[in-house]
Order: C-alpha cells, then sequence, then structure tokens
C-alpha cells in the first residue's frame, strides 16, 4: 500500500500485542480462497482467479456498470457488494494492497456494456493511480468508449485536515459504501452514465467519517508484531491500513464521553482545517455505524444507541441508521461512524432527499450488504416500554431482628467489598474454567447489596426483608446461573427464618442452622449438583453441614468452605460451565471453581 499519510506504527517491542493468529491455508493464497468462498456464497458472480475479479456474470448490459476495488483485508468491501443493486464488478489487490492497472483493465472488459461504466475509488494513492491508469489505458485502446469511462475518487475521513492532506486529500473509508450502494441502485433502475456519476459525486462530497480503535491489526503471513499503542489508550481518526490516527486518549473514555468528540470531528464547522462537509443545525443526516473488524455485536449495540442519543440531543434528524461490518481493517478491534449529510428542502443542484433515500432502502442481492428498516430514527421514549415493578405481596413477615444490626450489615459490607476487589482474580479463574463472566456477576450482584444497603433495604432490624432484598439482587442484577442459585438459596433462607425464628423476635445461631439446612434443600430442588461437583455448591454445602455440626459455630464452618473451595482444584467438574472443560487442564492449571471461590470470599469476610 502506497500511504500519503503516516505510516504504520509497529514496534516488536511495544506494550500491546496485536493478535495474529489466522485461520487459512497460506497466507499467498488467502484473497483467492475468500473469493471462492464468495462465489459459493453468491451463485450471481463469477471469478477471474488470476486477476483477482468477482463479477456479476447475468449482467444486463443495457444499464451502467459500477466497479470499485483494492486491496483486500477490509471485507465485505468491496467484493461482498458486488451483485444486483450494487456492483457489478471489484478488483482485488493483496492484503491492503492496490491491484494492478492490468487486473483493473481486465476487471473493465468484464463488465464492458452499452451504457457505460463508473468507477469508484477510495482516496488511496495506489488505488487512484492504477485505476486511473487502467481507465486511460482502456480508453486509449478503446476511444469510442472513452466517453463511457467515469471516475469518481472518494475522501471522507474527517481526521486528516486540509493543511495535512494537502494535494493527496483525505483517505477513503467507509462512507465508499454509502456511494456505491446509492449509485448502484439508481443505475440498477435504469438511470443513464451521467445520473449515476452525477449521484455518485454529490454524494461523495457530502459524506464525513471517523475512526476510533483499541489496537491495530495483523497482515496475515507477516512477522507477529505489537502495537505502540498502550492497554489504555484508544486511538481516533487510525487509517485502515494501520496507519496512525490524529489523536489518542487515554484512559480509555465511556462511550458517553467518547462519541461526542467524534460527532465533533464529523460536524464541526468552525475548525476551518476540518470542516469538509457544510453541516448546519437541524439537518437531516443518514447514520452509518461501521464495525472494523472485531467488535462484539453487544458493542455495536451500545455504540448505535450512544451515537444517534448525541445526534439527538445536538438537534440532527437521523433519517435512516445503517450499522454492522461494511469496511473492515482484517480483525481491528475499533469502528467507524459515517454521517451522509441530505440535502436541504430545495437545494439547489441536488437530487431529493427523498430519492436518495429510496435508492439507499432499494433491496440488493449481496452477501455484503446489512439490513436495514428504510425509517427513519424513532425516539426511544416511543420504542421503551413503560417499566413496570413487581410488588411484593402485602402480608406481614415476621419481624426478626440480629443481635447487633450495625455489626451484621459491616459484616454484608465487608463480603461485598471483597467480592469486588476479587473479581479480576475471580475472572481470570473463569476465563479458564468457565465463560469468563463470574467475577463481573458477582460484583454486580455486591454493587446491587451495597445499593440496596444505602437505600436502607438491607439492615439489621428486618432480617427477612433484608434477606428477599439480597435474593432480588442475585435475580436482578447478577442473572443467569449464579443468580438464580443466589436468589433460590436467599429465598429459601427467608423462609427458612419465618420457619424457625424464636417467637420472641429475636435471632439465634440454632434458628441461622435450621434456616440455612432449610435454604441449601431448597437449592437441592433445582440443581443436580451435590458436593464434591466443583461448584458453588461446594462450599455452601461444606458452610452449612459444618455450622450444624459443629454446635452453629461460623469460624469453624468458614474454615470447612475454605478447605471446600480449595479441594475444587483436585476435582473433576460434574456440573456447571467447567463440565465442559477438560478436567486434565483444570488440574494441570490448578483453578479452583470460580463460583466455589467467590462463596468462599464472602464467607470469610462475614461476620454474623
Amino acid at each position: 500500500m502506497n500511504y500519503p499519510f503516516p505510516a504504520p506504527r509497529l514496534l516488536p517491542s511495544s506494550p500491546m500485542s496485536v493478535q495474529s493468529k489466522h485461520l487459512l491455508n497460506s497466507a499467498s493464497s488467502l484473497v483467492v480462497d475468500s473469493l471462492k468462498g464468495l462465489c459459493a456464497i453468491n451463485p450471481q458472480l463469477g471469478l477471474d482467479v488470476q486477476n483477482k475479479i468477482v463479477y456479476v456474470t447475468s449482467q444486463d448490459r443495457s444499464k451502467v456498470a459500477l466497479m470499485c476495488g483494492g486491496g483486500a483485508g477490509h471485507e465485505p468491501a468491496h467484493a461482498g457488494f458486488v451483485g444486483r443493486g450494487i456492483l457489478t464488478s471489484a478488483v482485488c489487490g493483496n492484503v491492503f494492497a492496490s491491484p494492478n492497472s492490468s487486473q483493473v483493465r481486465r476487471g473493465i472488459d468484464l463488465i464492458d456494456n452499452a451504457k457505460g461504466t463508473v468507477i469508484i475509488v477510495k482516496n488511496y494513492t495506489g488505488d487512484v493511480l492504477n485505476f486511473g491508469l487502467a481507465k486511460e489505458q482502456y480508453a486509449a485502446m478503446h476511444p469510442e468508449k472513452a466517453e463511457r469511462l467515469k471516475f469518481v475518487i472518494v475522501g471522507d475521513d474527517v481526521a486528516v485536515g486540509k493543511a495535512q492532506g494537502k494535494i493527496v486529500g483525505r483517505r477513503g473509508l467507509a462512507g465508499t459504501v454509502l456511494v456505491y450502494k446509492i449509485a448502484g441502485a439508481l443505475a440498477h433502475r435504469g438511470g443513464s452514465l451521467d445520473e449515476v456519476y452525477s449521484m455518485a459525486t454529490w454524494i461523495s462530497n457530502r459524506i464525513a467519517t471517523i475512526g476510533v480503535s483499541l489496537g491495530h491489526t495483523h497482515v496475515p503471513g507477516t512477522a507477529p508484531m505489537a502495537s505502540d499503542l498502550a492497554h489504555s489508550e484508544i486511538e481516533i481518526g487510525l487509517g485502515i491500513h494501520n496507519e496512525s490516527g490524529h489523536s489518542r486518549i487515554s484512559p480509555i473514555p465511556k462511550l458517553s464521553e467518547l462519541i461526542p468528540q467524534l460527532l465533533d470531528f464529523l460536524t464541526s464547522v468552525t475548525d476551518q482545517d476540518r470542516s469538509f462537509v457544510p453541516f448546519k443545525s437541524k439537518d437531516k443526516v443518514v447514520l452509518l455505524v461501521n464495525n472494523l473488524g472485531s467488535v462484539s455485536e453487544l458493542e455495536m449495540g451500545g455504540i448505535v444507541a450512544e451515537v444517534t442519543k448525541n445526534l439527538d440531543a445536538r438537534g440532527f434528524e437521523t433519517s435512516r441508521v445503517l450499522a454492522g461490518t461494511f469496511m473492515t481493517s482484517l480483525n481491528m478491534p475499533g469502528f467507524s461512524i459515517t454521517l451522509l449529510l441530505l440535502p436541504a428542502e430545495g437545494e439547489a443542484g441536488a437530487p431529493s432527499t427523498s430519492e436518495i433515500l429510496e435508492l439507499l432502502d432499494d433491496k440488493p442481492e449481496v452477501p455484503g450488504w446489512k439490513w436495514s428498516s428504510g425509517a427513519p430514527l424513532m425516539t426511544m421514549s416511543e420504542q421503551i416500554a413503560p417499566g413496570k415493578v413487581i410488588q411484593g405481596n402485602n402480608a406481614e413477615y415476621a419481624k426478626i431482628a440480629v443481635q447487633n444490626p450495625k455489626e451484621f450489615i459491616e459484616g454484608i459490607k465487608s463480603a461485598a467489598h471483597a467480592l469486588i476487589k476479587e473479581e479480576a482474580e475471580i475472572t481470570r479463574m473463569d476465563s479458564i474454567a468457565g465463560d469468563g463472566d463470574c467475577g463481573l456477576t458477582l460484583k454486580a450482584g455486591a454493587e446491587g447489596v451495597l445499593s440496596k444497603i444505602d437505600a436502607g433495604d438491607i439492615n439489621g432490624e428486618d432480617l427477612v426483608r433484608s434477606i428477599i432484598a439480597i435474593a432480588q439482587v442475585a435475580e436482578e442484577a447478577m442473572g443467569g446461573t449464579s443468580g438464580a442459585l443466589y436468589s433460590i438459596f436467599f429465598s429459601g433462607l427467608a423462609q427458612g427464618l419465618q420457619a424457625n425464628a424464636p417467637n420472641g423476635g429475636g435471632m439465634t445461631t440454632q434458628a441461622w442452622g435450621q434456616a440455612l439446612v432449610s435454604a441449601l434443600n431448597k437449592l437441592y430442588t433445582y440443581t443436580r449438583a451435590r458436593p464434591p461437583s466443583r461448584t458453588l455448591v461446594d462450599p455452601l454445602a461444606a458452610f452449612v453441614e459444618s455450622f450444624v455440626q459443629s454446635g452453629n459455630t461460623f469460624v469453624q464452618a468458614t474454615t470447612a468452605a475454605g478447605r471446600a473451595a480449595e479441594a475444587t482444584k483436585d476435582l473433576d467438574a460434574k456440573a456447571g460451565r467447567s463440565a465442559y472443560v477438560e478436567g486434565d487442564r483444570l488440574k494441570k492449571e490448578q483453578v479452583p471453581d470460580p463460583g466455589a471461590w467467590g462463596v468462599k470470599t464472602i464467607l470469610e469476610h462475614l461476620a454474623v
């Protein structure tokens, strides 16, 4: 790749590693192998293996054709958008490397037609030169067709200012996809060459994109590298070929802090170096949130929500929302935001907003295009159901108080804070022995309990209601298997306390023992786990049994629970997520069950 901008800063010994493992036959065959897979998905396509070109085999040659291309590594762009309704062909280079002009000439020839061809390229030196050279060579060889070739260069990156970009202009990013989606739909409807070209040109001048990433990406076949982007940093404005960005932020901000900064880059009209698109107040826009490669769908949803909320707060009218993987940088852990500024009412020389949106909404027959609603953004108040709190019944609970309410609450606080402190270690254990969420689940429960204490819902004067409040926290804040188990146990404990409480209303160790046995039996009704099972049941059962057998001695029972949790290091899992993990590995790693470790942590910091 020829970089008109700062080259990637990849150092052999920098602080943040770049994920460098790949699933492939060989780095040299990867691009062609991928194109063959695409053809298996989309039977409309033909493949010129030698030139790495995918094209529509049953092309309607009475309509304008669209071509795009560039280095591989940005999938689904551009080959994933070849098919009826968007591109007619895509010419691919090696990863992050432009195809040469002979490849492009062959691509032009494959889609030759009676109406003309629009070639759309991202603004990178190699792409512009090789596609431009191919166009001029083809025109020289076929002078009768010269006027039927049009060329559109898309540069939508706002991270590169006018002073820095100078002659080369802005880099082409995900906004390119909007250009050829809208122009391709117009061509599919039968638009003339001039109409399609004018539409593509107009759209390309009205888009702005900014990217952000937690790290760089690794090119298959190259040596493992490390990025100079630290674990605590996020980079704004980096390119899709590992080029360095505009700036770095540390520590990594919340989305609520990051998104406003990105929208400032996109929409500012006061920054003369970076004001490329004439935004005004209350503009109508199309929003495209693009996954640069490895951001989870869960996180993408949160990003979309934050962007739309901020656009609404700024007075923009979001006419369409598109989100998903459109143009990647291999497996880059980042995303980009693109805004297409729609024409104002009566704007001279502009297509109508309705036409643009209709073209955008046309459903293409390509695997790369993501589902979209074809409707304007609704407000959250229109979509979020009103909350309904499920209240407990109004029955009177037995009013039971502990002997020392202040000590009782301090013990619960101590256990909660201990769980929060142990989150990282429990998460580490669970990343080996389970699915990696146990530490965060327990932390969420602990934080929920502390909030209930602050609200006065958990106290030592009304023990039953306090235990029920803890059960509700386990259900609502923790969720999942652990939350259900804890909630069942504490609900059973609340029932046991009411059934076994002394008549005087004060709590005794004997009543605690009877209530704990009742709660454990309730739990056994809903889980098959019995000690030794390498689950949280092991230390919990050990605690309850020892508490009763020792004459209700808390310290002795806690010691027994600790031993049971430690013993899970050498046990085969019979239940829980660990049951799916190879047993010898768990024993070799000497990792205790994370759920059991959580129970141990609670009991060792709890004083009743």
